[in-house]
């Protein structure tokens, strides 16, 4: 009966729960100073990659809303039609793309001691919360 009963630790193995939770605290301690060091900017709005024959700087991000909202009327007319939700869906991820597409992502300029401290306590975390899914 005593088996039974015996304690289960992180994710059902025996033991571990707390370098589980110490591991957790320093993966969101790391990633917290990780991404407060990060800078995202924009590049503007609109497709500005000069793919299909445009110019870099020319704004084409009008044209993107046109599938998604032909779509949106079609699935007024009819929610059950196909078409509508392809090109619904289409129009938003060609929006999602472009927004994605024109961010810019730097890392704030940083001394080595704290950039090995923060990539050595997210490393860390990481390891102990794999240790306490092992069981031991």
């Amino acid at each position: 009966m005593a088996d039974k009963e015996k304690r289960q630790g992180a994710g059902g193995t025996p033991g571990g729960i707390i370098e589980f939770f110490i591991g957790s605290i320093m993966i969101m301690v790391g990633g917290y100073l990780f991404l407060a060091r990060v800078i995202v900017q924009t590049g503007g709005f609109g497709f500005n990659f000069g793919l299909f024959g445009g110019t870099y700087g020319v704004n084409n991000f009008g044209l993107a809303l046109v599938p998604m909202l032909v779509g949106i009327g079609i699935l007024f007319y009819n929610g059950k039609n196909w078409l509508g939700w392809l090109l619904t869906a289409g129009g938003f991820f060609i929006i999602l793309f472009g927004v994605l597409i024109n961010l810019r992502v730097y890392f704030q300029p940083t001394n080595l001691f704290d950039t090995l401290l923060i990539l050595g306590m997210f490393a860390g975390g990481l390891g102990l919360v794999a240790r306490a899914l092992q069981p031991h």
